[in-house]
């Protein structure tokens, strides 16, 4: 079976405004795949309103209906898409599935020192120069002087692995300066060891109370506080209706990245589909159909492993990150959390949303860290962003959660 290299992913463009372009994904399967195309689609910032998958276990079709917006960089996309495809051996212009048989090499960490004249917005800005030119943030320290400095220090990775040149780190340079201007004192990239940004595996620096308050499946099924309820959420196992899959039914509330938090929960179960499809329609009701079976090639029949993933994935639905607004000492601290999937990536842009609301909240920053733990069972990336109150903290407390968790999920 072969497929011509440029038919692995096809784009057809909407016709008319607010009708959604397709994306046609026709390659190789592997456990995981769906996941991994959801989290490209969701770091260009697209919105899925309709999928439909189907594969024989070999071969993998799924088409994706997405809303773009006016400053999507399609060739880019396609481009990533294809790259997460499963690798294809060519010959005469045709590509053909190969294993890999080789792990892939960690990618090269760099680190970014930025000194800047302090200013609202500050963080976000550098966040979303980085993000547009595809440099990934792995970790960040960031640290406000007395004399109304900033000192921000980016452990990153490279998408396209070229930070390594000159020019590459010119282009980031030449970015930065343009959008920061005079606020910019001086900037230097160097490549740094992995070690620089591996996980924590000792006891975790957050205190108890907040994993208590954070991590507690059972206290977190208790809150009912608006925004963070989980009325509407249905998740149903059926094993009568197909002779070799399970049929997983879900309904729930609309929000961003919301295929993305189920595919990776599969994805990190080693949990197959053989067949889906999802609708949504934004802020309301979203309906899935999966057809699933365990890597054994059997359906799921235990009923502890249906509980434990209809759990999972009823926490993924009803809290795919944590949100909490923590005093550290005299001081207000925004706490957020995201769970790092079992392959060691987390879920994209999650620094750029928490940096934007707080923008829009025109609430300052005053020290920013990003690092990964160990919390239970999991890996989490976990943010924390001590707010500046020189001035007096103007907003409430309640408002920034409130404001942070809206972005991080996509909701007006």
């Amino acid at each position: 079976m072969g497929i011509l290299y440029d038919d692995l992913v096809i784009v057809r463009h909407s016709e008319k405004e607010g009708e959604p372009s397709v994306i046609t994904v026709n390659c190789p399967d592997k456990t995981g795949l769906g996941c991994d195309l959801c989290r490209i689609i969701l770091f260009f910032g697209l919105f899925i309103v309709r999928v439909d998958v189907s594969t024989d276990g070999k071969w993998c079709y799924i088409v994706f209906w997405v809303l773009d917006k006016p400053t999507t960089r399609w060739g880019l996309l396609k481009k990533r898409l294809v790259e997460a495809c499963p690798a294809c051996s060519s010959a005469s212009d045709i590509s053909y599935y190969k294993t890999d048989l080789q792990p892939q090499k960690p990618p090269d960490v760099f680190l970014l020192k930025l000194c800047c004249h302090d200013k609202r917005g500050l963080l976000h800005d550098v966040t979303e120069v980085l993000c547009e030119l595809e440099l990934v943030i792995k970790k960040v320290k960031v640290s406000t002087t007395p004399d109304g400095k900033v000192m921000d220090l980016f452990f990153l990775t490279d998408t396209r692995e070229l930070l390594a040149t000159k020019k590459r780190q010119q282009d980031t340079y030449d970015h930065l300066r343009e959008a920061l201007g005079d606020a910019m004192i001086s900037c230097d990239i160097e490549m740094v060891g992995p070690e620089a940004t591996a996980c924590s595996q000792g006891q975790s620096f957050l205190p108890h109370e907040i994993t208590d308050g954070m991590f507690n499946v059972e206290l977190l099924e208790e809150q009912q506080n608006g925004y963070l309820s989980p009325e509407g959420v249905s998740i149903t196992m059926d094993n009568s209706l197909s002779p070799g899959h399970t049929l997983v039914q879900i309904v729930c509330h609309d929000h961003k990245g919301l295929l993305y938090d189920i595919m990776r929960t599969l994805k990190d179960y080693k949990i197959q589909i053989s067949y889906g499809r999802f609708s949504a329609k934004r802020k309301t009701e979203c309906e899935l159909d999966l057809f699933i079976m365990q890597a054994d090639g059997k359906k799921i029949v235990d009923p502890s492993k249906q509980s434990a993933l209809r759990s999972r994935l009823w926490m993924e639905l009803c809290r795919p990150l944590r949100v909490a607004i923590v005093s550290r000492g005299p001081d207000v601290e925004l706490l957020v959390a995201n769970p790092v999937e079992l392959s060691g990536k987390g879920r994209p842009l999650v620094f750029f949303d928490i940096t934007l609301a707080l923008k829009m909240l025109n609430t300052s920053i005053f020290s920013a860290e990003i690092g990964r733990y160990m919390i239970g069972d999991r890996e989490w990336e976990v943010y924390r962003v001590l707010l500046d109150e020189r001035d007096g903290l103007s907003v409430p407390r309640e408002m920034i959660e409130e404001a942070v968790w809206k972005m991080l999920m996509g909701w007006d």
